[in-house]
């Protein structure tokens, strides 16, 4: 997507003073994290909204994490902001360690939530179901349906959504040199426990904190959440 026509994101800011900016997962909103900005007295929360998700338009041709960095980095730039806490859950994550790891002076503090961007291990099951897909598309003209969220996308989402769960950010952890706080669910099945272990590995005096919860975490466990939360990004 030309940088010049791609869309302003829509966001949100709550509070004054220093900054928060939270990131959404795949699916999600600006209300997403809504509810943890307005606990924030004293910081500026932003809020914003992916393109193709909440009140953002889907971009005009498929994009990838970079693209939704740059979309993110300019709504910065819009808000003078400069050195920020950056959020990010999920898919979210993916987003925010790719502007920690490439605009470090805009970061001073990074949170990932239950982050994806580790490539995941593939077993038996996984490559059997790959080679379905590609010998019934061949003989039919269509192959497995996928998940349901998939199925709903729009042509322009669906190879965004592939470009997005292709990209494997392993390199770039090495990369994320501001404080980082790791929170994962002790439960969550759609980014497993070992993805977390190899960010806190790789980032570099990162802190890894499990949660009694599944992969929305910060939902399931709250109250144990917002209490390190808050006593990090003070």
């Amino acid at each position: 997507m030309d940088k010049k026509e791609a869309p302003i994101l829509n966001f949100a800011t709550v509070g004054q003073g220093r900054d928060i900016i939270f990131l959404h997962g795949w699916g999600g909103s600006i209300l997403s994290f809504e509810f943890v900005a307005k606990t924030m007295a004293g910081y500026r929360s932003t809020l914003v909204d992916f393109y193709g998700f909440g009140h953002s338009p889907e971009p005009a041709a498929p994009i990838g994490v970079k693209e939704y960095a740059a979309a993110v980095v300019e709504t910065m730039n819009r808000l003078k902001i400069e050195d920020a806490v950056i959020v990010g859950h999920s898919f979210g994550g993916r987003v925010a360690i790719e502007i920690a790891a490439t605009k470090p002076h805009l970061v001073n503090k990074l949170v990932l939530i239950d982050s994806a961007g580790i490539k995941p291990r593939r077993g038996i099951k996984y490559y059997f179901l790959v080679c379905l897909h590609k010998f019934l598309k061949k003989v039919r003209g269509r192959g497995l349906s996928g998940s349901i969220d998939y199925a709903v996308l729009s042509p322009v989402m669906k190879e965004t959504f592939k470009k997005v769960v292709n990209y494997d950010q392993t390199g770039l952890l090495k990369k994320i040199t501001c404080p980082t706080a790791i929170f994962w669910g002790k439960r969550d099945k759609e980014t497993p426990r070992y993805m977390a272990r190899k960010m806190c590995k790789h980032i570099s005096g990162s802190a890894l904190f499990y949660l009694d919860g599944g992969h929305h975490s910060y939902i399931d466990d709250y109250n144990t959440f917002i209490k390190i939360f808050k006593a990090f990004v003070q």
